[in-house]
C-alpha cells in the first residue's frame, strides 16, 4: 500500500514511518526540511517537501495514495494555532476524499470532545469530524498523557530528584508511550477489513496519578524521586522562562486548568483494546534514565 505520513519527525510519526518501511509498504513522507527526513528517503520513502498547508503538497502526496497518517503538528508558537489546525485539517480531509484514499488514522486526545477549555486539545473535535467521511475507513486514536511529557523533567530530576506539575498528586490519568500509538496506528493502517468511522483509545497499560508516576520513575531511573505540585501560574512562568513563547504558555496553562476542571476525562472507557503493552517503569529504564544521567554528568550531580 502507498501510505502518506504527514509527520515523520514527530515520536510517534517517525516510529510510524520506520514501521512502515520495515513492512516493504511505499510510503510517501511530507517535510518542509529534506535533511530531516533523508534516512528515511535513503532506505525508500518518497520525500514532497513543503508545509502540510499548502494544498499542493497535499495534492502531490495524496496522489494515488491507498492510506494517510495524520498528526496536527503541535505548533502551539503559532498566535493562530487552533484556527489554523482546524482549517489545515479540513483542507487535507477535503484532499484526501477527493483523491480516493481509502484508510486514515488520525491522533486524536483525550478530552477531544471539547471544543473549548482545554488549550491545544481544542482543534481535535472539529479535526475528527472533518475527516470523519473522508474515506471508507476512519480511525481517530484517542490518546492519553504522553509518557514523553516526562522529559521535560530531565533538568530537575538530575538536579533535584523532583517532578513539577500542575496536577494533584493522586489525580489519575491515561499515561502511554507514544510508541504504543505508532504501534495502533501502523495496525489500523494495515488493517484492509475494517470499515466505518471509529474512535479509539490508547491508553497504556494503567491509568497513573502524579506521585504513583514520580515513584515508578525513581525506581526507572534508581533514585529517590519526588512530585511537587505547583500552580498553573507558576508552571506557565517557569515555560516561559525555559523559552516557550507566552501564547503556547497560555494554551498549555488552558489544558491544565482543563483538566483539573475535570474536561479531560476519556470518552472511551479501558478496555484491553484500548490497553497498550508498555510500562512508565520500562520507559524510565530506557528512555529517561539515560536522559538524566546525561544531564547529571553534565552538572556534576
Amino acid at each position: 500500500m502507498k501510505i502518506v505520513v504527514n509527520t515523520p519527525n514527530g515520536h510517534i510519526g517517525r516510529s510510524v514511518t520506520q514501521q512502515l518501511l520495515n513492512l516493504g509498504e511505499d510510503v510517501v513522507v511530507i517535510s518542509r526540511q529534506a535533511d530531516k527526513v533523508a534516512h528515511f528517503v535513503d532506505v525508500g520513502a518518497k520525500l514532497v517537501q513543503g508545509s502540510i498547508d499548502e494544498p499542493a503538497v497535499l495534492d502531490e502526496a495524496f496522489a494515488a495514495a491507498d492510506g494517510l497518517f495524520w498528526l496536527t503538528p503541535p505548533a502551539l508558537d503559532r498566535p493562530d494555532f487552533l484556527v489554523w489546525a482546524k482549517q489545515t485539517g479540513q483542507a487535507a480531509a477535503e484532499s484526501a476524499k477527493r483523491h480516493g484514499i481509502q484508510r486514515i488514522v488520525v491522533i486524536s486526545s483525550i478530552g477531544a470532545q471539547h471544543e473549548h477549555g482545554l488549550g491545544p486539545i481544542g482543534c481535535m473535535g472539529a479535526i475528527e469530524t472533518a475527516f470523519s467521511t473522508a474515506a471508507p475507513s476512519v480511525t481517530v486514536l484517542r490518546a492519553g498523557s504522553f509518557m514523553e511529557n516526562y522529559l521535560m523533567s530531565v533538568g530537575t530530576l538530575a538536579s533535584v530528584s523532583t517532578i513539577f506539575g500542575p496536577y494533584p498528586a493522586d489525580r489519575k490519568m491515561p499515561v502511554v508511550a507514544t510508541r504504543d500509538i505508532a504501534d495502533k496506528a501502523v495496525e489500523h493502517l494495515r488493517n484492509t477489513t475494517e470499515t466505518g468511522f471509529r474512535k479509539v483509545g490508547v491508553h497504556g497499560p494503567q491509568d497513573l496519578s502524579p506521585g504513583e508516576a514520580a515513584a515508578i520513575i525513581g525506581e526507572g531511573i534508581g533514585r529517590s524521586v519526588r512530585y511537587v505540585e505547583v500552580s498553573v501560574d507558576q508552571a506557565k512562568q517557569a515555560m516561559i522562562q525555559n523559552g516557550l513563547p507566552p501564547q503556547a504558555a497560555d494554551l498549555l496553562g488552558e489544558m491544565y486548568t482543563g483538566f483539573l476542571q475535570g474536561l479531560g476525562a476519556s470518552e472511551e472507557p479501558r478496555t484491553p483494546e484500548t490497553t497498550t503493552p508498555t510500562t512508565l517503569l520500562t520507559f524510565a529504564r530506557d528512555v529517561i534514565k539515560p536522559m538524566v544521567d546525561s544531564a547529571a554528568a553534565g552538572t556534576g550531580q
